[in-house]
């Protein structure tokens, strides 16, 4: 299994190297060869535009191996301070050094002007040195695009790679946010970091692991049942769950209706609200023939997980219902997703602490920003770090929706490589829930939450290969699920 760094995490194992007595000296020029040797591969001209830290430093390495090679390099370098690696690393280096922005448009350029290390947006001469940068043909960035923050957030503008070259290990932000359209093509270089932690970062063997070969001595009751109860608001969005489900590998799916409110009716009126509950019954019933459709008053559930949440409304009935569900729901996992997190952002988090089974929630940015407080553009900008926070102080798995899905369970942390703007559409969210919950009836929270969002994430790729990014809606994605079970092998 890959796993993704943070740029703590990289410190961290550079302090750890240089206790072991491996100098920066020695990871520079272990990183600038890596460099060197991708350059190689497309080109015998190159740029580097280099700056003053040690990002910099691996540039003056790959650009000296180069010259050295006699390829058609030079540098250009506005740096005004230098780390002292990267001072040594220049000296070393007896090409040409260019000391302004040239007139000239190169086809290749390297990037190793920040790297890691920029934690505002890049002003005057280094912005400057940005735009020139991606006014090249071609780029090669060295370890991370200059302008991208910790979070894959660009911080004002960044720099457009064709190419990444990570040293030392993958890092979370070139698969996050902005990192995703910034990186592109992501190499990994090896150059002898002692690596601890990180985020999981699935494959389809992860995925695939997750869905054995089913025994012939098996039934429906062999592979559990999920429930989607729906509330008082949208009926369509607990359908498109009801989808998700169904295509999830779960046994049994059961689709429960709320009985409609009765209070101070006559007897005809509560007969009128009855008949209109069987109406509603039976129109699921029709849209999905193989889902068990009943009508919710109160009752425990007894199935092997529920999700709860998906176009239920945030008034009264969510609340009541939501509490219930919280303190008397012990059979298997909850999935709360939607309209039951803005009733837990309304009313209180706290709520969170009544739970008597594990609780999976899938909040996209703005859900998670108000379940805990924070902007969007903290949330954004920290994504892994929050939701592992929120996961802890809760007991919760978090399944923070992006572009680049994070999973959060205590210190477990996964990111999900899967996706394509074919899901920036309603009701794909519901689909993710209604699948979380089905996987949830035979796999961990945690598993259950990766693998659907990889499956998801897959089936909206494959909907983008074949109807563009556009057109496909939730429901397309739905039937694109099976192949993208099948894409596992």
């Amino acid at each position: 299994m890959l796993r993704a760094y943070s740029f703590q995490e990289i410190r961290e194992a550079e302090a750890r190297a240089a206790t072991a007595g491996v100098s920066v000296e020695t990871l520079m020029e272990r990183a600038g060869a890596a460099l060197a040797r991708e350059v190689e591969k497309v080109t015998r001209e190159c740029l580097f535009v280099c700056g003053g830290g040690n990002n910099g430093g691996d540039g003056f390495v790959a650009a000296r191996l180069l010259m050295e090679k006699g390829y058609e390099v030079a540098v250009l370098c506005m740096a005004d301070r230098f780390s002292e690696a990267c001072a040594a690393a220049k000296a070393r280096y007896h090409g040409e050094i260019l000391g302004r922005i040239p007139r000239r448009r190169y086809a290749f350029v390297a990037d190793c002007l920040f790297g890691t290390g920029l934690d505002r947006p890049a002003d005057g001469v280094n912005a400057a040195l940005i735009a020139f940068m991606n006014g090249a043909d071609r780029v090669i960035a060295c370890d991370v695009p200059s302008g991208l923050s910790a979070g894959g957030i660009a911080l004002g503008d960044a720099v457009r790679a064709e190419k990444t070259v990570s040293m030392g290990a993958l890092k979370e932000a070139l698969l996050l946010a902005d990192g995703a359209d910034l990186a592109g093509e992501i190499v990994v270089a090896d150059i002898g970091l002692p690596m601890e932690g990180g985020a999981e970062v699935w494959q389809d063997g992860d995925a695939q692991e997750r869905f054995p070969k089913k025994k012939s001595h098996s039934n429906k009751g062999s592979y559990g049942s999920v429930a989607i109860l729906a509330g008082r608001g949208s009926l369509g969005a607990p359908l498109l769950s009801v989808g998700g489900a169904l295509k999830s590998g779960a046994g049994y799916t059961e689709l429960w209706l709320p009985a409609s409110a009765v209070l101070g009716m006559d007897a005809a009126q509560i007969a009128a609200a009855r008949a209109a509950d069987q109406v509603l019954c039976a129109a699921a019933a029709i849209k999905y023939p193989a889902c068990i459709v009943n009508i919710y008053d109160g009752e425990p559930f007894f199935s092997d997980a529920l999700a709860y949440g998906m176009g239920a409304g945030t008034g009264p009935f969510c609340k009541e219902t939501l509490e219930e569900i919280l303190s008397s729901y012990t059979r298997g996992t909850l999935v709360l997703d939607a309209d039951a997190l803005n009733t837990l952002a309304l009313c209180g988090v706290e709520m969170l602490r009544k739970k008597r089974c594990p609780v999976i929630l899938t909040p996209h940015p703005k859900e998670f920003s108000r379940l805990t407080g924070k902007t969007v553009e903290e949330v954004l900008s920290d994504p892994v770090g929050l939701a592992q926070k929120f996961s802890c102080d809760y007991g919760v798995t978090v399944v923070l929706k992006n572009n680049r899905t994070v999973i959060a369970e205590g210190r477990r942390i996964a990111i999900n490589p899967t996706g394509s703007p074919a899901l920036a559409k309603g009701g794909s969210g519901d689909v993710l829930a209604g699948l979380i919950a089905g996987l949830s009836t035979r796999l961990a929270p945690f598993d259950a939450a990766a693998a659907g969002s990889y499956l998801l994430g897959r089936a909206g790729e494959i909907a983008a290969e074949r109807m563009g990014e556009y057109a496909p809606d939730a429901s397309d994605v739905i039937s694109l699920l099976p192949a993208a079970m099948t894409s596992l092998r």
